[in-house]
């Protein structure tokens, strides 16, 4: 009997909570769909520039595979080698052969290699092909020693800041809430904005603190390619860090206790893993690679990796890092919008 009773109080209790419902039924299904989107996408399409002495076998290439495009001028290939727009040059000067690889990512260089190997036997000269063993190789970024981690690692250091920040902050928030302390906060003169920013300077020390851990460790101990500044990685850390801050402070106001914060990370952190570069997104359908621009995780990851593999300083992660303080802006003036159900000030 005292069991039959305990069962009806928790059948009760979660009949009661449809977010707790939502999340056991719906979150699993929507996060199945996504993993059946993105692996369902189509194989990586290179981008490779060709140049050769003799016209007949570029046009040839250019015909047989829509992954070759014909270049005249080597500077402009070179140029967009380096803004990511080709993913090789291939020289054909038979009897040598010379592939610049962009070297960012193995995924592409693999596609790169099997393109060539695939398109280019059949055009070359049958005398032509016992010298192509002797084909050189080279990498604007990375090295034929890059491993697939040294390629994921710096989305993965984003990540793990993103996320452990995100939950700590949310939960530590929401308990300032059910506590009582927020409320005695608000029933002093400090305004809105200025507890907001209080908060984000006091869990910022930490955040900082996390960065520099986490950087340092995954360059030191685990190895990862470091090619540009460490300072530079560690700013665009604590930047991703300050997004997800303010991001799990304001989501922490929507939720009633520590269960329903975390019912937050199927919707709020799943789609960052999917949609944020971890996954190639030109693999994916046209209608669903937009959602990776809506993603914070996107423009931090970009950002460390064009650091750590391709040795950018600032002039190539401006961008990344102002869209990142845009988000954490936003996400601030929400806050103090978000309080004012609890106070008008």
């Amino acid at each position: 009997m005292r069991t039959r009773a305990l069962v009806k109080r928790i059948i009760r209790q979660f009949i009661r909570d449809k977010r707790t419902l939502a999340m056991m039924f719906l979150a699993p299904l929507l996060i199945l769909s996504l993993v059946n989107l993105v692996f369902s996408g189509n194989d990586y399409d290179p981008e490779i520039a060709v140049m050769s002495s003799t016209e007949q076998i570029s046009s040839q290439l250019e015909k047989t595979d829509k992954s070759f495009t014909v270049y005249e001028n080597k500077k402009l290939a070179a140029e967009d080698l380096e803004n990511e727009k080709l993913d090789a040059i291939i020289e054909i000067n038979p009897p040598s052969t010379k592939i610049t690889l962009e070297g960012s990512n193995p995924t592409a260089n693999k596609a790169v290699m099997m393109t060539v190997e695939k398109t280019l036997k059949p055009l070359t000269p049958q005398s032509n092909q016992q010298n192509s063993m002797e084909t050189e190789i080279e990498y604007l970024h990375g090295s034929a020693d890059m491993e697939s981690f040294d390629y994921i690692g710096p989305f993965l250091i984003g990540f793990f800041i993103f996320f452990f920040v995100f939950l700590i902050a949310g939960v530590s928030f929401l308990r300032e809430r059910t506590t009582g302390t927020l409320e005695r906060l608000l029933a002093t003169p400090m305004r809105r904005w200025e507890m907001v920013a209080g908060y984000v300077l006091g869990f910022g020390i930490f955040t900082i603190i996390q960065s520099a851990i986490i950087v340092s460790f995954s360059i030191y101990v685990l190895d990862i390619l470091m090619a540009g500044s460490i300072w530079f990685v560690i700013l665009i850390t604590l930047m991703l860090a300050v997004t997800a801050l303010s991001l799990g402070t304001l989501l922490s106001a929507f939720a009633k206790n520590e269960l329903q914060m975390i019912q937050f990370i199927p919707l709020v952190v799943v789609p960052q893993v999917f949609f944020s570069g971890l996954f190639n997104i030109e693999t994916m359908a046209d209608w669903l690679q937009p959602l990776s621009y809506l993603m914070p995780l996107t423009y931090g990851g970009q950002a460390i990796r064009d650091v750590m593999i391709q040795g950018g300083g600032w002039s190539e992660i401006y961008d990344e890092v102002l869209v990142l303080a845009g988000f954490s802006l936003l996400f601030m003036v929400l806050n103090v919008l978000a309080l004012k159900k609890h106070r008008k000030l």
